[in-house]
């Protein structure tokens, strides 16, 4: 079950762009492209789409070709502002020295420059995928794109809702819908698909839903040529696969939801590297790892809750990353960004995600912390007793400390410091993480019931702890989430290894004892 919560989150939208309490709301409108590019799509020279060209409104998908096809040349800025449903019947080829378009698809082919978004009461694309091909600089905005199909009837676009293939260049996708109504034997493919040389996509605060695969980069082991692209602030639920399947190259992955994956989610292959961040992973199995392949691909991991996930067992052409990730390799990335923290993601997407939400976003300032008492005026058995001198939350908890005699490990450890150190009873000594984050764990032989711990800090180290998760190591299950050290109470478990996993910190964090405690 969820146990953070969001801090400051507002509805209500402004009249001007704003930060409000964790969102920042732009100004709902009706004829414009809102924000800027984010991610991998601010790189190679960024994404702007048609700004400072002309704006032309349309109502079907022949409209929308008629407007690139009466452009003066293929890349004359333009801002196509869409409205209505566009579908096969109103979506026919045309003709012009800025187009090459064809029937039943949108086609973006050898173009660049072009802005497409939906305004007023909303545009859905019905049926009708939007095809990008051998072009550059393009942005899709607050647009649904629903139920494509490859076989069957009617059929567009290969049954990608949005498909980029040969040379495509600067791509920004923000606050769309995409949804199918099944897997491949209904007849869809994926819901975002880069192949053959397609480089520098961002895809941000939209919905991937319904459908047997999400999204892939790279139509083969041998198709290595894409990447650079980064995902965040989505939501990928009820997909069967591909969220996304990454085939070389580099992806991002940070402050998305995904819930309900049924098969795989991140599936890092053929040499491809992905950093992993801030993510709630829910409800859902294999959420990350190498699948379906021998050709591995490797992954960063950090901030990330894995929230009732289940792993399956390594073997032939199957390597989750859990049931307790670890970074296998290291990505850097050349861009500034804005992390959530990942026990807010759920709520701030709820809020910002999708066609139709006022293209709002995130500030990037949600923390999360431990839910409070709904009502402080009402008795609660677990609140301290009044009449105790001192009712102090830090003192520990009653019983035998676990930890004594128990083993212990990591992540990492700096130098001069151990895992052991924080079953040592020993205050003077401690275990600090190779970096600012990191995992230490205590560890015993046979099954143990645990209900509560103490994160105790070293003598001047107070407070560097930042945000954690309590995880039970045995099935990846989130016992706690929060920030600071103290005690941690929790339904009793019973378990071989519990991992207290560093997600953010102030300062050098200096873990002197893990303390465990039974029922």
């Amino acid at each position: 079950m969820r146990r953070s919560i969001t801090r400051g989150l507002v509805s209500t939208l402004a009249a001007a762009a704003v930060v409000a309490g964790g969102l920042a709301l732009p100004m709902a409108s009706a004829s414009a492209q809102t924000g800027s590019a984010t991610g991998y799509a601010t790189q190679n020279g960024g994404t702007t789409g048609g700004a400072g060209g002309q704006t032309v409104r349309a109502t079907t998908g022949t409209q929308i070709h008629e407007a690139l096809c009466n452009r003066p040349s293929t890349s004359t800025p333009i801002v196509i502002e869409v409205q209505g449903t566009i579908n096969h019947g109103n979506t026919s080829k045309v003709s012009g020295t800025g187009c090459e378009t064809a029937d039943d698809v949108i086609e973006l082919k050898k173009i660049s420059n072009v802005t497409i978004v939906g305004t007023g009461s909303g545009a859905v694309f019905d049926q009708l995928g939007i095809h990008i091909r051998e072009s550059s600089n393009i942005i899709i905005q607050n647009v649904t794109v629903r139920n494509v199909k490859k076989s069957g009837s009617p059929t567009s676009n290969g049954g990608d809702a949005i498909g980029m293939e040969s040379g495509v260049r600067n791509v920004w996708v923000d606050h769309v819908t995409l949804e199918a109504s099944g897997g491949e034997s209904e007849g869809y493919d994926g819901l975002f698909d880069m192949k053959n040389n397609t480089q520098y996509v961002t895809l941000s605060y939209s919905i991937l839903r319904n459908s047997g695969r999400g999204g892939l980069v790279g139509s083969s082991e041998s198709d290595r040529s894409n990447g650079y692209v980064t995902y965040h602030h989505n939501r990928f639920e009820n997909l069967d696969s591909r969220a996304p399947l990454l085939r070389g190259g580099v992806g991002h992955m940070y402050s998305n939801h995904y819930a309900d994956i049924h098969e795989s989610g991140i599936n890092s292959r053929a040499g491809a590297r992905a950093k992993v961040e801030n993510n709630y992973f829910e409800d859902s199995k294999d959420v990350l790892g190498t699948f379906y392949t021998d050709e591995r691909g490797t992954w960063e991991v950090g901030g990330n809750v894995f929230d009732n996930v289940t792993w399956s067992s390594p073997g032939d052409s199957n390597y989750p990353a859990g049931p307790n990730p670890q970074s296998t390799t290291s990505v850097s990335i050349p861009y500034s960004y804005d992390l959530d923290d990942a026990g807010c993601v759920p709520t701030v997407l709820n809020q910002t995600a999708g066609a139709g939400q006022g293209n709002r976003v995130s500030d990037g300032n949600c923390e999360a912390e431990e839910p409070t008492d709904p009502d402080p005026t009402d008795p609660d058995p677990t609140d301290p007793d009044p009449t105790d001198p001192d009712p102090d939350p830090t003192d520990p908890p009653e019983g035998t400390n676990l930890s004594i005699g128990a083993g212990a490990d990591g992540s990492g450890k700096a130098s001069g410091t151990g895992y052991g150190n924080v079953v040592d009873g020993d205050m003077g000594t401690y275990w600090s993480p190779s970096g600012s984050t990191g995992r230490v764990s205590v560890k015993w032989g046979s099954g143990t019931t645990v209900s509560s711990v103490n994160i105790r800090e070293a003598a001047g180290a107070e407070g560097n702890i930042g945000s954690w998760r309590l995880v039970n190591h045995d099935t990846g299950a989130v016992l706690a989430t929060g920030r600071g050290a103290g005690v941690i109470t929790f339904a009793p478990t019973t378990l071989r290894k519990i991992n207290f996993e560093i997600t953010g910190s102030n300062g050098t964090p200096r873990v002197a004892e893990f303390e465990t405690y039974g029922g």
